[in-house]
């Protein structure tokens, strides 16, 4: 294609860069570029590839905007809280570039149709928060022959990589395992500061364009690393692993298998045992309003309990309480009857094992956590 006089104009500071001109900006205008999520990383990789016109946009996700997405996500807005993320999406980004063609995926990605979805795509950019789908774009992008564009970020750290198994290592070479379900929280869990996502999204949204000009130095064999409360780079050289299961002399990974199970991550199913430890809210609830003698506590941390609490809890924070130790339990009696909570219910099993373990017998878990509490119970208690 040649550009249009209306193109010169808007790509113009593009076309003044001897690494871009002309003929860059029409193989930017001409590539397909697929954004796998639409929130935190997805955003600003979206809006940046849309600004710079990449010809064809495509957008994977399942989910609906939120409010507490509005601080980092910044392809929405409040007048989108409530609408599918791709739709969002694909309205800001009409609005900053007519031009681009967006395609979405009102989908959650899956062995069953990855390949499927990938298959017309030049580029693959990461941008969710689990390692089910890390593996899933990657093994695809190995088994299609396709670069993908690797972010990651938690509270103040980032990382961001290109996996070519053409050319160089893939994910699998970095990470052969995954790590165990639960040990590396997730955003929501751990939290991250909103202007990490743009600074790690923009990592790869340089990558992607690089890679469609042929300019530059890629991240290949490189995983880039970044502090942003230290404002300190890292960078770790990668090596191609030859016994790499898919990418590496003799691959035995053949098609894409369940990551799901990969990664250790089940289908929660109900424990009978642990049922008979936990307590509705409703009760505790009626527990509160009849000043029964009994002891809330809150097993989250400082941080959460800042955000909301229950009127009358007391916060002893799971770790505290999986010391074991009775003097460091804010007073706590063996003889006391006590409800624990946290923000789901996960953490409050726990601690209700780590006191029996202690000889604490009349101890009970809330089940579905403050969260459940904040639905059902008392709605003015803040959700995050």
């Amino acid at each position: 294609m040649s550009l249009t006089p209306d193109q010169i104009n808007r790509y113009s500071r593009h076309l003044l860069l001897p690494e871009v001109g002309v003929a860059g900006q029409e193989k930017i205008c001409n590539a397909k570029v697929l954004c796998i999520g639409t929130g935190g990383l997805g955003s600003p990789v979206s809006l940046y590839l849309a600004a710079a016109g990449v010809g064809r946009l495509g957008l994977i996700d399942f989910d609906v905007v939120e409010k507490s997405n509005l601080q980092r996500q910044i392809a929405h807005s409040e007048s989108t809280v409530g609408t599918l993320k791709v739709e969002s999406a694909k309205k800001r980004i009409a609005d900053l570039n007519s031009d681009v063609e967006v395609v979405t995926y009102n989908a959650r990605l899956t062995a069953e149709n990855a390949m499927e979805i990938f298959k017309d795509w030049d580029i693959i950019v990461d941008g969710t928060d689990n390692f089910p789908t890390r593996y899933l774009a990657n093994d695809a992008c190995v088994l299609l022959g396709k670069p993908y564009i690797y972010g990651c970020i938690l509270k103040f750290d980032g990382q961001a990589s290109v996996f070519d198994a053409r050319i160089g290592p893939c994910y699998r070479c970095l990470y052969p395992e995954p790590p165990p379900p639960g040990l590396v929280p997730s955003c929501a869990e751990g939290g991250v500061l909103g202007v990490l996502c743009g600074i790690v999204g923009c990592f790869q949204t340089n990558e992607t364009l690089k890679i469609i000009l042929g300019q530059g130095e890629t991240l290949v064999g490189r995983l880039l690393l970044f502090d942003a409360l230290g404002m300190k780079f890292r960078e770790m050289k990668l090596r191609k692993d030859k016994n790499c299961p898919i990418c590496g002399d003799h691959p035995t990974i053949k098609e894409l298998v369940d990551y799901e199970q990969f990664c250790g991550i089940l289908p929660p199913q109900e424990n009978p045992e642990d049922r008979k430890l936990e307590i509705e809210p409703a009760v505790v609830k009626q527990m509160l309003d009849e000043n029964k003698n009994f002891k809330l506590v809150d097993v989250r941390n400082e941080g959460e309990y800042q955000i909301c609490k229950i009127n009358g809890s007391t916060l002893i924070p799971l770790d505290v309480i999986e010391e074991r130790k009775i003097e460091k339990l804010n007073g706590l009696k063996k003889t006391d009857e006590i409800v624990l909570h946290c923000k789901a219910g996960v953490r409050s099993l726990k601690a209700v094992k780590a006191l029996q373990d202690i000889g604490f017998e009349n101890v009970k878990s809330m089940r579905g956590g403050i969260e459940e509490w904040a639905e059902k119970i008392d709605t003015s208690v803040p959700r995050y």
